[in-house]
């Protein structure tokens, strides 16, 4: 049995050192006996909608034409989250899995490593100890903390013992918090000490509760809850200890069973809790691995909210190819120090950071001036060239430029990844060109566990988000509304409708939101416009959901706009407002201190504090106008520019209920934040308007 467990895992690590050659620049071509039924499109191919009467709109991806993916093509007897783990203890049990720095007296370090064995025994025990306490098969299990080995093991447990988890944002709020444990009727809660005092000011609101773990709690200190609220509260160390005085074997789940209940915080109302099985997570990794392959000798640095659909499919994948995974320290003002201790090869992001790591990067190149900003941009033109044109760039400009900026993510990183929102193409292409390597933008949604369409290795066009993963079908939809047709020329156009086994099982104890996402031939409407370039590859141009429309009839879309604004060098976030009530769009601006306080000091400009200047009007007309020349080079269109702005020192933040957690602008509560800037604005418009000449 040792044996033939070793040859497996021989076969496994063997398979995952000899990476295949990148796939050339076009995609795979469909299958020849697909012929028939679809038309190959390069990346994609196309079917009909219905044999005999349907349209030819549904797009897949040209791996898997005939039929969608639910399991691992090469290991198809994984169904659950638990037969992942178990295929990866078994395959590279002795292999690095779980990193941190963090010494158990809150010291920073090394990397110390737990291997994937000892995650496992690990998992067994947090599990054990779960049913010591009572916990029921089916019980919702609550995560109240940021990213660390410990979420990992408690997510595996409640995969192997048939538990749901439920993760809770760290930065959600007490309200969203006590909302979640109330709405899913969570039973336990890991947390963490700094989360435990929160959880106890409402432990009362909270009946359901009736264990909490505290992650790194000190059992000499452990608070006791107020014996009317009937909870209990131990450290994880002991929970430990307790389930492996009391092994219990294994609950496994079926890949039907639910696996978590994610809740998205949305941008309006309360959270709503997107149920996922364990299927959904299996197709979804096992879909996408066609497209990107990790290895065994991978180093990937976890950083972005585990919360999150899009960092927790991507630890679902990572352990199944035996990637070690380090975790950052918990402040993301010390990431760059993390990353240069860990030195990853795997790099997933959102566009919020490359657009910091892009505007970091340019605004020290100015600042550097004459012979070094001339080499910089000699290189970059050379290797974007070279790019173009199908060439490999001279090893040169490498030595030269760019291996003290590979040097900022530690030097080794083959393949980053963005998601959560779009990434503008020349911040893409600013990456590719910069760090090398593979840069590839995803899409995707909670909804539907995670990738929808992805870019594929060797594809060097920009501008899109690839094409649908194998595990899930695509097609647009008519938005009449918005002049959107899928007979639109040159390219159709409409809001993307997915379909397939990753497809979400509904919002939990709310049928009417799900059916309003739903329809009845099974198709998840996601609210996003999108249109099909050359070669099947889907481009994101729209947002259905945030429109709205000004006083003339214009609809407009904001967060295209603000896309656009992100890369002015005075913006740190930008918050763009209109009604119908009004012709013209208005912008809060959080502004990037640094720039702002160089431009005053370059124009000679005296100020007393930031607020002061802030309200400068000097400041405010020299932001305006680099936000019209940014808006004039991308082509938005008159009525899509801000003809008012204020600029705030504040940032949107998390805490001050302006984000959500994957950064997205909350805009009901900006509005109301913001309400007098917003009509001071206005006010201000309509004094001037009189005295502007018509165009």
């Amino acid at each position: 049995m040792e044996d033939a467990a070793a040859q497996r895992r021989v076969r496994a690590v063997s398979a995952h050192l000899q990476p295949p050659p990148p796939a050339a620049g076009r995609g795979l071509a469909a299958n020849p006996t697909a012929g028939e039924y679809a038309h190959a499109q390069g990346y994609s191919v196309v079917l009909p909608e219905k044999l005999q009467t349907g349209k030819w709109n549904v797009y897949r991806s040209a791996r898997s034409p005939l039929s969608l993916i639910s399991r691992y093509p090469g290991n198809p007897d994984i169904g659950t989250l638990h037969d992942n783990f178990a295929y990866a203890v078994d395959t590279f049990r002795d292999c690095k899995y779980l990193g941190t720095r963090i010494r158990a007296d809150g010291t920073i370090g090394d990397y110390k490593w737990m291997t994937y064995g000892e995650a496992s025994t690990s998992r067994t025990a947090v599990g054990s100890g779960l049913i010591y306490h009572g916990a029921p098969e089916g019980a919702r299990i609550g995560l109240y903390f940021i990213n660390r080995p410990e979420w990992i093991i408690v997510d595996h447990a409640c995969a192997s013992y048939s538990y749901v988890s439920v993760p809770l944002y760290d930065t959600l709020g007490p309200d969203a918090v006590q909302f979640i444990v109330n709405h899913a009727t969570v039973e336990v809660i890991f947390c963490v000490p700094q989360t435990l005092s929160i959880l106890l000011s409402f432990i009362a609101q909270m009946p359901c509760v009736r264990l909490i773990v505290v992650v790194g709690g000190d059992n000499a200190k452990m608070p006791s809850a107020p014996a009317t609220s009937g909870v209990e509260i131990i450290t994880y160390s002991r929970l430990l200890i307790q389930g492996k005085s009391s092994p219990q074997p294994f609950r496994p789940p079926k890949p039907e069973d639910v696996a978590t209940i994610c809740y998205t915080s949305g941008t309006t109302g309360t959270p709503k809790g997107a149920v996922l099985s364990h299927g959904n997570f299996i197709a979804n990794v096992a879909g996408s691995s066609l497209n990107i392959k990790f290895y065994p000798s991978d180093v990937y640095i976890s950083y972005l909210p585990l919360a999150h659909i899009y960092e927790r499919v991507n630890q679902v994948a990572l352990l199944h190819c035996g990637v070690a995974v380090g975790f950052y320290q918990g402040d993301n003002l010390k990431l760059m120090d993390d990353l240069a201790v860990l030195r990853p090869t795997v790099f997933a992001s959102v566009p919020r950071l490359c657009n910091r790591i892009y505007a970091a990067i340019t605004n020290a190149v100015k600042e550097s001036g004459g012979l070094k900003e001339k080499l910089f941009h000699t290189a970059y033109n050379a290797k974007r060239q070279a790019i173009l044109t199908g060439r490999n760039p001279s090893p040169m400009w490498d030595k030269l430029v760019f291996n003290k900026i590979k040097a900022r993510l530690g030097g080794r990183v083959r393949l980053m990844t963005s998601g959560a929102s779009p990434l503008s193409a020349d911040v893409m292409e600013f990456l590719r060109i910069c760090f090398g390597g593979e840069v590839l933008e995803g899409y995707g949604m909670t909804e539907t566990s995670c990738i929808i369409s992805a870019m594929d290795i060797g594809d060097k066009s920009i501008g899109h988000v690839g094409s649908p993963i194998s595990s899930c079908e695509v097609k647009l939809v008519d938005v009449p509304e918005m002049n959107y047709t899928s007979d639109d020329q040159p390219y159709p156009r409409g809001e993307i409708c997915v379909r397939g086994p990753t497809i979400f099982r509904g919002y939990y104890k709310d049928e009417v939101q799900t059916r309003e996402v739903i329809d009845e031939d099974g198709w998840l409407h996601t609210g996003d416009i999108g249109l099909w370039l050359p070669e099947g590859r889907l481009k994101i141009i729209d947002r259905k959901k945030n429109i709205f429309k000004l006083a003339q009839g214009e609809y407009i879309a904001p967060e295209k706009i603000e896309n656009v604004y992100a890369k002015c060098k005075f913006i740190a976030q930008c918050f763009i407002y209109g009604d119908s009530f009004n012709s013209s769009l208005v912008a809060v601006v959080a502004v990037e201190l640094e720039v702002l306080k160089a431009w005053a000091a370059s124009e000679g400009i005296q100020y007393e504090d930031l607020r002061q200047l802030c309200a400068d009007p000097r400041a405010r007309a020299a932001v305006l106008a680099d936000m019209d020349s940014i808006g004039k080079e991308a082509q938005l269109r008159g009525f899509e520019f801000a003809k008012a702005v204020t600029l705030v020192a504040e940032p949107f933040t998390l805490e001050n209920g302006l984000l959500t957690p994957t950064f997205k602008v909350k805009r009901p509560q900006a509005k109301a934040y913001f309400a007098k800037e917003i009509s001071d604005m206005y006010a201000e418009l309509r004094e001037t308007e009189p005295a502007r000449p018509k165009l």
